[in-house]
């Protein structure tokens, strides 16, 4: 196991626990890519804004991670974030499994994965567990996502 790229992500998550968009962003590089079932894929600096927003926004927020692994050129960590979901105000627990690449002791790929209809019945309640399996919902929710993050970096 690489223990620098194990700290690596340690760090990375370490700092999503306090909020902490600018630590968490310091450990990828430039050119990251990222990729999760709800904004899709986003590439450099959008990647880094997507963890801006989203920390900014976090109410009732807790992480805990775990199962961090990490050799010379990937690695991987299940993590569990617990937030209130804004737009409805319900309390989403979200089960993630996250892989990764590096390159140059920053992360320059970052993939999570998880359940989006399983989300979304928990985000959306009644409406996502009737219909939150669907492409109809779910693009619904990656566009609702992407219009977020645009919002969020025309403000800044």
């Amino acid at each position: 196991m690489s223990e620098q790229h194990a700290a690596l992500i340690s760090r990375f998550y370490e700092a999503f626990n306090r909020l902490d968009a600018e630590a968490m962003a310091a450990c990828y590089s430039d050119n990251v890519v990222f990729s999760d079932p709800v904004f899709g894929e986003l590439r450099g600096r959008d990647a880094s804004d997507m963890w801006r927003m989203l920390t900014s926004r976090a109410k009732n927020f807790s992480l805990r991670y775990d199962t961090v692994r990490a050799d010379e050129r990937t690695g991987g960590a299940h993590w569990v974030a617990t937030y209130l979901f804004s737009q409805t105000g319900r309390t989403v627990i979200n089960d993630i499994q996250a892989r990764f690449v590096f390159r140059d002791g920053k992360i320059c790929e970052h993939h999570d994965h998880f359940d989006l209809w399983r989300w979304s019945r928990q985000a959306l309640g009644a409406k996502g567990t009737l219909l939150g399996w669907t492409p109809l919902v779910q693009n619904a929710i990656r566009a609702q996502a992407q219009k977020g993050l645009k919002a969020f970096q025309a403000g800044r």
